[in-house]
């Protein structure tokens, strides 16, 4: 028996046409995005043309268009999956991933989930310019550079970590560590996520969460923010996912939730962990994990790890579904 998990990429793993190729190709993925960009009215229309764009009006690294493309993109890919027949065991969401993944286990309905990532990014955006910046090192080798300004924005393995903060402050502790020879590497984000930076944007989030009435999932969700399973009071809490632009993301601890002997991924099967974004960057964080290279579990991608031609999403979507038939 196969246990499936699927993992939700946030901000950072967008790129132009980011899973576009799909688009017209396959009816549940096409209905899907269809059915989020008629939520966001009169703007829909305008992302949709900058997501199919090769040279789109508003870059696709401005939250305007990043978050709510993740969101959709996570998104449809999950109602893909469902479509093919597989019930995953658990979902897991990396920043605004998070939220797709509730969408899909029912957290939100659609619409509302729509309606709520489209005020939040209006809000987000209004806030100062900031930057992410990921560092090859661990939290206690950084710890000389963080500030009140600059943070731990998220933890993605043991030294693989993301600094965020207004831009002043990260470009001065970029230097830093460049200068005692750490690796770091701007993510493309023109917001500090995961920072103080966004704590008013954020909290005037809070009416639009309460608006779309959130209900407990319906399929296990390991929460990025807590690193543990997310329960039914947390998943109905507006203040909760109002936060997320706030509180860092702990997704190498939410992984080993995922992974550990409790995990809602019954040990007795073979666990395999997939994707669903563009980049694979969460899959490559995954490989990582002392589960996966004991082969305790494998790790797939619905997309490819880079912008490719254009059957290159449709190639690897197939070699997905291949993969997970051949898993059983």
């Amino acid at each position: 028996m196969t246990e499936v998990a699927l993992l939700f990429p946030g901000q950072g793993s967008q790129h132009v046409r980011m899973a576009a190729g799909l688009y017209g190709h396959d009816d549940v993925f096409t209905d899907a995005v269809d059915e989020v960009f008629a939520a966001l009215g009169p703007e829909g229309p305008a992302v949709r043309a900058d997501w199919l764009s090769d040279s789109p009006a508003v870059p696709l690294d401005h939250v305007t268009r990043s978050q709510i493309l993740l969101f959709t993109v996570g998104h449809a890919l999950g109602r893909m999956i469902l479509s093919w027949g597989v019930q995953p065991a658990a979902l897991l969401g990396h920043s605004v991933g998070e939220v797709a993944a509730a969408t899909l286990a029912g957290v939100f309905e659609v619409p509302a989930a729509a309606e709520l990532m489209w005020h939040r990014v209006q809000e987000l955006a209004s806030a100062s310019a900031g930057g992410m910046l990921a560092v090859a090192a661990t939290v206690e080798e950084v710890a000389s550079v963080l500030t009140d300004e600059v943070v731990i924005g998220a933890i993605n393995a043991p030294r693989q970590l993301i600094l965020s903060g207004p831009e002043a402050p990260l470009a001065e502790a970029s230097a830093k560590l460049r200068a005692e020879g750490r690796t770091c590497l701007r993510v493309p984000a023109t917001s500090a996520f995961h920072s103080p930076a966004l704590a008013e944007a954020a909290a005037r989030c809070l009416p639009s969460v309460a608006a779309a009435q959130p209900s407990p999932p319906k399929i296990p969700i390991v929460s990025g923010y807590t690193g543990r399973l997310l329960t039914d009071t947390e998943a109905t809490d507006p203040s909760y996912w109002a936060s997320h632009p706030v509180e860092p993301v702990r997704f190498w601890p939410a992984l080993g939730t995922l992974l550990d002997p409790d995990s809602p991924l019954s040990v007795a099967g073979r666990r395999v962990l997939v994707e669903t974004g563009p980049s694979q960057l969460l899959a490559k964080a995954a490989r990582i994990h002392p589960t996966v290279r004991a082969k305790e579990a494998s790790v797939l991608a619905m997309l490819p790890a880079r912008a490719g031609g254009p059957d290159a999403d449709l190639t690897a979507v197939a070699a997905c579904r291949g993969a997970l038939e051949m898993a059983g």
